[in-house]
């Protein structure tokens, strides 16, 4: 392990000044630098000798450098071309280190997964811009790619919604989607002190474990419903669904949900994946597509 460590504030200044580096408002760019918080996030993960890791967003190297330490090999997709000779600097001792310069939003993630980290199964690890955090995650979880887990820096409200209750205000359509695929699980919060530069609210570290076994459903019907329930979430589940582009009238959604055994006066924020499920099952049989 090496004398000085990159999360420190003096070396993150020293290597930032040398580079004559901006941070980028339009990308999000807040670094860590809080040691036992880098720590924390790579155990949290689980990273071991056996890991291929995916990090996305690497910065100058902090989360990248504590990851290196502990996995197999690491591979980092870095958008910003600023930061790559920062990068090929400050991981130069890291030779289980491949940057990659890209959008996790449009390169090829299964080409990387085959052809650069052994096939898979792999772990993510992320501090994400917060501008783009669903976007991201919901590409790495919606299209099934060789992944165990995806562990990421998000802002603590977001954290919060993914793992919310049924009957609890924060409970939405990102906390159906996030646990329709995944197991997730809020491992840390971490206050904006730790930051550089410090944005203005407080993160927090989740981990999502991909399920192995999705129910063998219509999909786009299920989401679509989910979508129609929330989008009107002070309404009743059959006053939302009324408003449908099925062209269903009240009566037929009510028959709709009687059928699916749901209560017409439960409201989505009181269903569970497992009635949104049924709702969307329901569908077909009355002949709507």
């Amino acid at each position: 392990m090496k004398d000085k460590r990159l999360y420190s504030p003096k070396y993150v200044r020293e290597i930032l000044d040398k580079y004559g580096f901006k941070f980028s408002k339009s990308l999000g760019q807040n670094f860590l630098i809080d040691g036992n918080i880098l720590r924390k996030i790579s155990q949290g993960a689980g990273i071991t000798k056996e890991d291929y890791v995916l990090e996305i967003g690497p910065g100058i190297g902090t989360l990248t450098e504590e990851l290196a330490l502990s996995a197999k090999k690491v591979v980092a997709v870095e958008l910003d071309d600023t930061l790559l000779p920062i990068l090929d600097e400050t991981l130069k001792d890291y030779p289980n280190v491949e940057i990659v310069h890209g959008d996790i939003l449009k390169v090829d993630i299964k080409k990387l997964i085959d052809e650069r980290l052994g096939g898979g199964p792999i772990k993510v690890v992320a501090n994400l811009p917060y501008y783009v955090t669903t976007p991201i995650i919901a590409r790495l979880i919606e299209e099934e790619y060789n992944i165990e887990s995806i562990t990421v820096m998000v802002q603590k409200e977001v954290a919060q919604r993914m793992v919310a209750p049924p009957g609890n205000k924060q409970y939405g359509s990102i906390t159906v989607f996030v646990n329709f695929y995944t197991n997730p699980e809020i491992l840390m919060t971490v206050p904006k002190t730790v930051f550089m530069p410090r944005p203005k609210i407080d993160s927090a570290v989740i981990r999502l474990k991909i399920k192995k076994d999705l129910p063998l459903i219509d999909r786009k019907a299920f989401f679509q419903v989910v979508k129609l329930a929330f989008n009107q979430r002070r309404k009743t589940i059959l006053n939302s669904l009324s408003n449908n582009p099925w062209g269903l009238d009240k009566e037929e959604i009510k028959s709709l949900l009687k059928k699916a055994q749901i209560p017409s006066d439960k409201r989505a924020e009181d269903l569970k994946i497992e009635d949104f499920i049924q709702i969307s099952e329901t569908l077909p049989s009355l002949d709507i597509y």
